[in-house]
């Protein structure tokens, strides 16, 4: 089994044990490939949810330009929803995660077809 491999199975724990989900594993994997490189990076593979300008970056990166979504203050309440599904307590909050849990909030799962 490959690292990325391991990541999705780890990613799939999370939404399991700690969302409450059932992971579509074909949409976990396009979303995982979509992260690119930052899965791999400690820093960069987890989405800070304290800092506002992450929150931003996830907004304008991953909803506004990957998902087509327009801009507006339902973006910023879906980030936070999303979040405190993960649990705020929860302190590695996985971007793929928050990505999936993001994509299936809005149903654009069709950007992965």
């Amino acid at each position: 089994m490959g690292k990325r491999d391991e990541l999705i199975a780890k990613y799939a724990d999370d939404l399991k044990n700690k969302c409450g989900m059932d992971p579509d594993m074909d949409l976990l994997t396009k979303v995982t490939i979509g992260c690119g490189p930052a899965i791999y990076d400690a820093d960069a593979s987890t989405v800070a949810a304290t800092q506002e300008s992450e929150l931003e970056t996830v907004k304008d990166n991953f909803l506004v330009k990957k998902l087509g979504l327009s801009d507006g203050p339902e973006l910023m309440e879906a980030i936070h929803a999303v979040l405190g599904k993960y649990g705020m307590s929860e302190r590695n909050k996985y971007r793929a995660v928050v990505y999936y849990m993001l994509t299936k909030h809005f149903g654009k799962e069709s950007v992965y077809g």
